[in-house]
């Protein structure tokens, strides 16, 4: 009740009337008038948002960062998960670090930085800035997965005649795949949730869905809650299709079973 309690106000709240919003009973007219004005193209009287351009932003960015993040990460935490060098965990941790580092203490020199590019309102600018966010997450989940993974596995394959890479690609990253889709599913649902670098970092071309939510609050004093109730549910529908799509993954991932069985 403590945790769906809001969920089922937000719904409730999101289907009253602007006269109706601030009321606190239970019994109304649902309208779904609020819906239809979050997903106009380009709003109404009420308010100019253009929440379905968000929404498109939002899916482009956090996919392109844990693309990103898949393509680099998925080597990276095989190197990190298989050989020790010098220096190997000082490495780990500096990468880790990036996710201990509050994003305002540099928000400034990444806004100064993505002025100078052209890289500022940009949906390319957005999946950078967004890969810092999911690289580290990404790098340090599939790296204990792959330290599960017995060795023995890949020594046999390269008696087989198979290269390194090759071993990695037939062997190794197959068994991995519940813990891909379970870092997948977190490293999006970060990246989606993100509030200061879309905020900073972009204006109306690249602005996400998330940002977009608080922009229905109005100004001038009108805040129109129903409105930001409504955008509300439906910018957390997209993390929410995507677990329950892979949910058979994510379940075995999440519970580090299957790679040690």
């Amino acid at each position: 009740v403590f945790s769906l309690f809001p969920v089922v106000w937000m719904l409730l709240l999101s289907l009253k009337t602007n006269a109706e919003q601030t009321s606190t009973y239970f019994v109304f007219s649902p309208t779904l008038e609020n819906y239809a004005t979050v997903l106009s193209s380009k709003g109404t009287t009420l308010t100019s948002v253009d929440f379905k351009g968000a929404l498109l932003n939002s899916v482009l960015a956090s996919g392109g960062a844990v693309l990103v993040s898949l393509v680099i990460g998925i080597p990276a935490a095989y190197a990190a998960g298989r050989w020790k060098f010098r220096g190997s965990d000082d490495l780990m941790f500096q990468m880790l670090s990036f996710r201990f580092a509050p994003e305002l203490m540099v928000i400034v020199p990444l806004f100064v930085v993505y002025h100078q590019l052209g890289l500022f309102d940009s949906r390319v600018g957005m999946v950078w800035v967004l890969q810092l966010v999911t690289m580290p997450l990404v790098v340090w989940i599939l790296r204990s997965y792959f330290q599960d993974l017995p060795p023995e596995l890949e020594q046999a394959a390269l008696l087989d005649g198979y290269t390194r890479r090759r071993a990695f690609l037939m062997v190794a990253l197959p068994l991995v795949r519940p813990g891909i889709a379970a870092s997948a599913l977190l490293a999006f649902i970060f990246a989606w949730n993100n509030y200061v670098f879309p905020l900073i970092l972009t204006d109306t071309g690249a602005t996400t869905a998330i940002v977009a939510v608080t922009k229905f609050l109005g100004g001038g004093g009108q805040a129109y809650y129903n409105l930001t109730a409504a955008a509300a549910l439906i910018a957390a529908l997209p993390p929410l299709v995507l677990a329950l799509t892979i949910q058979r993954y994510l379940v075995r991932g999440l519970s580090f079973g299957a790679v040690k069985a």
